[in-house]
């Protein structure tokens, strides 16, 4: 058993088992692929792929088993070409971030200038998406962190260390009738069209469950990923907005903002690093200019943790700062 069939096992997998494409991630031939993929099988003397002719048209229980191990292994062995790089020159690298819009447009800004100062020679690299989006980056290792809220159970491999809370607030237009009126309620805001982010597939919205808890249904018109957006629809008169509070900046004169955080729940943002990997000294600081009370020593302690539960119990008592 040989690393390079390791990887190119994980590259058919994360491909859909397309040869083709796994063999053009890997800059390789697509026979070369399926003869290392086949020696590999020999070796294990079982399957790991069910073939229809030339094509892979399913992983064998057996092989998903491979297949999560490979994933480990090669992670392991990129962690210690990490520790090499940082031992040689730990102000070189790369760092590549999964969060929501919201989070790269509102909160990470002054973080990455200050974090760019510190480390000029490390390239950062931005991705953008849901929460689904976001895990499906970090099942297929193309990120090194994770900046989002909520929708835990799709992170189940992470280290989750809590940043910040933050809360909803309604954006509507300045002649809008809710923009004069008193202390909002639930009542009034079903009355009108709603703008509000895409929906979580990992279980029912918070937003509409606080609704039917009171025997509201709201009218949900829109929804989108991307708090300008939804402020833009706001604009045009489509809706009333309900975005996180730090969305709203000192260019919205236009809107007023309504607070909203009597009517619903408040959120926590965590980062969130793959439990095993080797953080390096940066990570520790993004992570630190993030949120100033994960100190290196809380976050070792925390991803060493084995379970969920434990990490959580390091942060009681904790106040989180209010975004």
């Amino acid at each position: 058993m040989k690393l390079h069939q390791l990887r190119y096992l994980a590259a058919v997998a994360q491909c859909g088992l397309n040869i083709t494409a796994a063999a053009q991630k890997l800059h390789t031939s697509q026979p070369g692929v399926s003869k290392q993929i086949k020696l590999l099988e020999d070796e294990l003397g079982f399957q790991i792929f069910v073939r229809e002719g030339r094509n892979l048209t399913r992983i064998t229980p057996a092989g998903q088993q491979v297949i999560d191990r490979a994933l480990r292994i090669l992670q392991e062995a990129q962690s210690i070409r990490d520790l090499s790089t940082e031992l040689r020159d730990e102000g070189r690298g790369s760092l590549s971030i999964g969060t929501t819009h919201t989070q790269a447009r509102y909160v990470l800004p002054d973080v990455i200038r200050e974090f760019r100062g510190r480390y000029p020679n490390v390239r950062l690299n931005l991705h953008q998406g849901t929460s689904e989006q976001i895990a499906e980056m970090v099942a297929h290792d193309r990120i090194d962190c994770a900046i989002a809220t909520g929708s835990e159970q799709l992170f189940a491999d992470l280290t989750l260390l809590p940043c910040f809370h933050w809360h909803r607030t309604v954006v509507v237009p300045l002649n809008h009738p809710l923009a004069s009126g008193g202390r909002l309620t639930l009542k009034a805001l079903a009355a009108y069209p709603i703008i509000t982010y895409t929906f979580s597939f990992a279980g029912p919205s918070s937003l509409q469950e606080v609704f039917a808890k009171n025997g509201l249904t709201p009218n949900v018109a829109i929804t989108a990923r991307d708090a300008d957006v939804i402020k833009t629809y706001v604009r045009l008169g489509l809706g009333v907005g309900i975005v996180a509070h730090m969305a709203i900046d000192e260019e919205d004169t236009d809107l007023k903002a309504i607070d909203a955080s009597h009517l619903f729940s408040g959120h926590t943002t965590w980062i969130g690093f793959r439990r095993g990997t080797l953080l390096r000294k940066y990570m520790y600081e993004f992570a630190q200019l993030l949120a100033p009370h994960l100190d290196r020593r809380l976050i070792d302690r925390a991803h060493r943790a084995a379970t969920a539960e434990e990490v959580a119990g390091m942060f009681e008592g904790i106040d989180l700062p209010e975004r």
